[in-house]
């Protein structure tokens, strides 16, 4: 059971790790979440509780870092599918005078 238990650790995937933002790696990006944040210093203040110190900005005006889609939606097309089927109605014909 021991063996078996220590064979399951052992092949467990090693988690990601986060680069640690600090002044030699000030300026640094890196791609969390599908955002780019950049190390950056950061005042601290009573107000937010937290001191002084380098953190990643992530904040809501940071670019995207996604990979582009695999393929572009074409300008030039109409809003609309381009076969559109006939009505399913039928119109019987007037009758003659």
């Amino acid at each position: 059971m021991r063996i078996l238990f220590l064979a399951l650790l052992l092949s467990w995937p090693a988690a990601a790790q986060v680069p640690i933002c600090q002044a030699e790696r000030e300026g640094m990006t890196a791609c969390f979440d599908g955002r780019l944040c950049r190390c950056r210093y950061q005042a601290g203040g009573q107000l937010t509780g937290r001191p002084d110190g380098f953190r990643w900005d992530c904040g809501a005006l940071r670019p995207d870092c996604r990979p582009a889609p695999a393929t572009l939606p074409q300008l030039d097309a109409p809003p609309w599918p381009q076969y559109i089927p006939p009505p399913q109605l039928w119109i019987e014909p007037r009758p003659p005078r």
